[in-house]
């Protein structure tokens, strides 16, 4: 059974969230919802249904996941990943809407799906980033964990629950986007400061 279009596309800004911390898994779980017509996508996203999309994204889901295991590995990864994110939450987005003019598509697309997911994406390159500096990268793989999970925990809310979840989210992503920017003042302010100690 379908559900309505503002439930869609929260379910899309949620999976969006969830490929910024794994970018197929989200994508996996689209498709197979579209499959067994759990959400509506576009007629022109057809192919995310079909079988050999599946295996394909199938066998990425666990390849991503598992490479994020390696040392180093993972730390080049989020060089690949953060435009795949971005990309992806687009897709994933603009799967979801309601059929409209193409440019208006793509552009709520990118800055609903494409904005949630490089947030989320960004989050965690900042994440692993200051794992990998405290403790010589040897808590990264335990980070690995908990965003394999919490993008396949956010793809079940996604679908269970996705206004509430999607409300969740988008006050989630305020807050993030808040501190980094005070964060961002607060680390120009201290180099200023530097500056003039000098």
């Amino acid at each position: 059974m379908e559900i309505g279009v503002l439930s869609a596309v929260m379910a899309g800004i949620c999976l969006s969230a969830a490929a910024g911390l794994r970018v197929f898994i989200p994508i996996l779980a689209l498709g197979l919802a579209g499959r067994f017509e759990l959400l509506p996508l576009g007629e022109q996203f057809a192919w995310m249904t079909s079988e050999p999309f599946l295996v394909i994204v199938g066998v990425a889901a666990l390849l991503e996941a598992g490479a994020y295991y390696v040392p180093l590995v993972d730390n080049m990864l989020d060089l690949l990943a953060t435009p795949a994110a971005l990309a992806g939450g687009t897709v994933i987005v603009s799967s979801l809407l309601p059929e409209m003019n193409p440019m208006a598509q793509w552009s709520a697309a990118a800055l609903l799906g494409g904005g949630t997911a490089g947030i989320v994406q960004g989050s965690t390159v900042v994440a692993r980033g200051l794992s990998t500096a405290s403790s010589g990268g040897l808590a990264n793989p335990l980070l690995s964990t908990g965003e394999t999970g919490g993008s396949m925990l956010a793809v079940a809310l996604a679908l269970l629950v996705p206004v509430f979840f999607g409300v969740v989210v988008i006050i989630a992503l305020g807050a993030l986007v808040v501190w980094g920017l005070s964060w961002l003042a607060g680390s120009r302010s201290r180099g200023r400061e530097g500056g003039l100690e000098d």
